[in-house]
């Protein structure tokens, strides 16, 4: 049995471990060369380089694959090598920008004129485009990349939830994945498609906990907290956006349920979708200063919810369901000992009921927050589709 050896390195913040083929591992002499080019440079998006780069060459020898980073984009400039960057320049890039340093004022990045020139300029044959901005306006970028043959991997949510004619138009071929946009790391769009729609197993509902920051909330109230002692601690930790309200809204939780329903076949709109907010619509235009300072008038709500629904055995989570052609997302008391009842922490959650798991659902479950887990998602993805271009 081959026994690959494993050394450790350390980019950012966070050791990755590095596969090293084992000394008697025969190595392709087939290589496929993919370029990519990379919309966004915050947390998820350094944690998508600092993934290849610490895979170094395991990709060349396991699947005979050698990725080219060509072009890297954030919201006000990029940079552009059509031979490839460097490991150098790369690791001094993500340093950078963890540091807060836009492209543009990079003595090797520019102030790009959209995202479209960039696909235009660095684009070829075998080129992956990926997005892992939260940006609504990549969406004719990402057209244009499969207009002109090549893939597109999305951890951005927004292009699919966008009219679902663009949805169509952006899944009508097939070298567009979306993993990461719903189950960060976990393997759900896979599993609907591949264990599910191509089984013809027909789905009939679909429910589960989509957000870590929120199961982090709901699990905290569980526990006896304060919702807005959980609010500020889901703020300083990094769980939330810097206005938690992106968060608390709900709408996250939406675009993810209506990628699902959408994968269904099901023609929704994101305006038909029922989304509860975890805040009262009176703070919901003021500063984020005041919102932090008002959120605790909800705290004697929240307890009083939480001990009712412990008298019945039951308690709260923020699920999302996908049923009878609707969607529906808020606050709702679940059985303690089932699934939804027994999550903790920030982990997802997700269960597929159908003819096939119709007594006993197909459940998946795993990490939910963190930019690492979603940046595995966008790596795998990136990984499958090169294969198959």
């Amino acid at each position: 049995m081959l026994c690959a050896q494993t050394i450790f390195i350390l980019i950012g913040v966070q050791p990755l471990m590095v596969s090293v083929p084992p000394n008697n591992y025969v190595r392709t002499n087939t290589m496929k060369e993919i370029a990519l080019i990379q919309f966004g440079l915050g947390g998820v998006g350094r944690a998508v380089v600092e993934r290849v780069l610490a895979a170094g060459d395991e990709f060349e020898w396991r699947y005979g694959l050698r990725f080219n980073y060509v072009g890297l984009c954030d919201s006000r400039g990029a940079a552009v090598d059509m031979q490839g960057f460097n490991y150098g320049t790369l690791t001094r890039m993500v340093q950078a920008k963890a540091e807060g340093v836009p492209l543009n004022e990079m003595n090797i990045g520019y102030a790009h004129e959209g995202l479209e020139d960039i696909v235009d300029v660095a684009g070829g044959p075998e080129t992956i485009v990926i997005d892992v901005t939260a940006s609504d306006d990549t969406v004719a970028a990402i057209q244009l990349a499969l207009a002109r043959g090549y893939g597109a991997v999305l951890a951005n949510k927004k292009p699919l939830s966008q009219s679902f004619e663009t949805f169509q138009a952006l899944l009508k071929e097939d070298r567009l994945r979306y993993e990461a946009t719903v189950g960060s790391g976990v393997p759900v769009i896979a599993t609907l498609r591949q264990a599910l729609i191509a089984a013809y197993d027909p789905v009939h509902r679909i429910e589960g906990c989509f957000s870590g920051t929120l199961g982090y909330l709901t699990t905290g109230l569980q526990a006896g907290e304060a919702f807005s002692e959980l609010v500020h601690t889901a703020r300083a930790r990094g769980y939330t956006e810097p206005d938690p309200r992106d968060d608390l809204g709900g709408m996250d939780v939406a675009r993810k349920a209506l990628i699902l329903a959408r994968t269904l076949g099901w023609p929704l709109e994101l305006e038909q979708i029922t989304v509860e907010a975890l805040y009262p619509p009176q703070l919901q235009n003021c500063p984020v200063d005041e919102f932090m300072a008002q959120i605790a008038q909800v705290d004697d709500s929240y307890r009083q919810q939480v001990q009712a629904a412990a008298a019945r055995d039951q308690v709260l989570r923020y699920v999302a369901t996908v049923a009878r052609g609707e969607v529906q997302v808020g606050l709702q008391e679940v059985p303690r000992q089932s699934p939804l009842g027994r999550l903790q922490g920030t982990d997802n959650l997700i269960a597929f009921h159908s003819n096939v798991y119709a007594d006993t659902p197909l459940v998946l479950q795993g990490r939910g927050a963190g930019v690492h887990g979603t940046a595995a998602g966008v790596l795998a993805d990136v990984v499958a589709l090169a294969q198959v271009l």
